[in-house]
């Protein structure tokens, strides 16, 4: 904007730029519409910024005063090089939403006007949670449940370039993309019983996209799910999850799988369906196989995790390769995968120690590994657990010659 100083009650005061679309909230103060809606609904902050008084009902109305004023603002100064803001699409209200709905409800209708729900949606933040507030939600769900049985080819998808062709699918990429408040998650699995068995069935039988969505979904979903549904996932569960993480659909949905293995292991017998569903196996052969640092720390949560049963230890010990990348993660991914790596082979050390096992573990340099820990700064839990397991076993390991006698000295008395 050159040397144009642009009037202070022009600029957002969370963007510190002009605004295209001012709106106001409850508090009186204005934003711009973009930088609010990513303040309250994708940050999930629930207070007004300049304020901080907590926005109880984040409606946001717009300031079309201010804006024909930063408009003409910008016309006046045309000359200068200011491009006129230009005027913003109005959002949606609730009777729309509704007739768009009603009108979905005809199958000859149905696909054209959950495309022009999705549009509605990529359009604001607003627009989503009218969809949202409007009955949206239980009627996506509703196809989502009702027309999912059969399979569809990969051309059906939206995927490269492809256009969904089942209204199962379209309904599932929507509800993804309204982003959910907790409140719609929990009303979702408590208002649909079987939804939670539709995406597990879109998992076994639906197209890529379907199943990378229903991953995403089916993670958001049980983040805000109380223990004891957490307690009672069915096998299926672990055997379709398991299949997404083999399948690396997509890094994102890899990802998702992950961090959900990772939230639902911690409950009840989860460890153990997961290990007789084949985490570990499909664990250590994607560890063999990434070298980026997220993807490796949360591969190494996961099999510590499923380490902290016979189960778990008894599948990675059968894998041929499975001490092996474990102790290969130690301290070339971050001091958390150093961490979790570590804690793998104290599972191992103290509760599936056998003699061939121990000697394995030298063999593999596993030993020599967790003497290094010892000498560089991989961080002080790595090296109290690298501690512990070198005095368990300092009988068979300590004066043996595999050591090098320069990481031997290290060797914890």
């Amino acid at each position: 904007m050159g040397e144009i100083e642009v009037p202070p009650f022009f600029l957002c005061p969370i963007s510190l730029e002009m605004m295209k679309d001012p709106v106001i909230v409850p508090t009186g103060i204005t934003y711009d519409r973009e930088s609010i809606e990513k303040w309250l609904f994708t940050n999930k902050n629930k207070n007004c910024p300049v304020t901080k008084q907590v926005l109880s009902n984040p409606d946001l109305t717009p300031n079309h005063t201010l804006r024909r004023v930063i408009q003409s603002w910008c016309t006046l100064n045309a000359s200068n090089g200011i491009e006129r803001v230009p005027t913003p699409k109005p959002a949606v209200n609730k009777s729309q939403i509704i007739k768009l709905l009603k009108d979905a409800k005809s199958p000859q209708m149905q696909m054209k006007c959950l495309k022009r729900l999705r549009s509605i949606a990529s359009t604001s933040e607003t627009n989503k949670r009218c969809i949202e507030s409007s009955g949206g939600v239980d009627f996506l769900a509703s196809l989502v449940k009702n027309n999912n049985t059969s399979t569809t080819s990969l051309e059906a998808c939206d995927h490269d370039g492809f256009e969904f062709t089942k209204p199962s699918d379209e309904a599932l990429s929507i509800l993804f993309s309204l982003q959910l408040s907790e409140s719609s998650l929990k009303s979702l699995t408590m208002k649909n019983g079987e939804f939670i068995d539709s995406l597990l069935n879109i998992l076994q039988v639906g197209c890529y996209e379907s199943r990378a969505y229903a991953v995403l979904l089916l993670n958001s979903i049980l983040e805000v799910e109380e223990p004891a549904q957490l307690v009672a996932l069915k096998p299926k569960f672990f055997v379709e999850l398991v299949q997404i993480l083999h399948d690396q659909i997509s890094p994102k949905a890899s990802k998702a799988a992950l961090q959900l293995l990772i939230n639902v292991g911690r409950w009840g017998r989860n460890k153990l369906k997961a290990a007789e569903a084949g985490a570990v196996k499909v664990l250590v052969d994607l560890l063999l196989n990434s070298s980026e640092k997220r993807a490796c720390e949360m591969m190494l949560t996961a099999l510590d995790q499923l380490c902290q049963c016979a189960d778990g230890r008894a599948e990675l010990l059968k894998h041929g390769a499975g001490l092996a990348v474990v102790s290969k993660k130690i301290l070339r991914v971050s001091k958390v995968g150093s961490e979790r790596a570590v804690r793998i082979l104290l599972s191992i050390s103290k509760y599936s120690a056998s003699p061939s096992v121990v000697q394995e573990m030298l063999q593999l340099g596993v030993v020599s590994k967790l003497c290094l820990v010892l000498q560089v700064d991989s961080g002080s839990k790595a090296k109290e657990k690298a501690r512990e397991i070198l005095k368990l076993h300092a009988r068979a390991w300590k004066n043996c010659s595999c050591i090098p006698m320069g990481l031997l000295s290290s060797y914890p008395s």
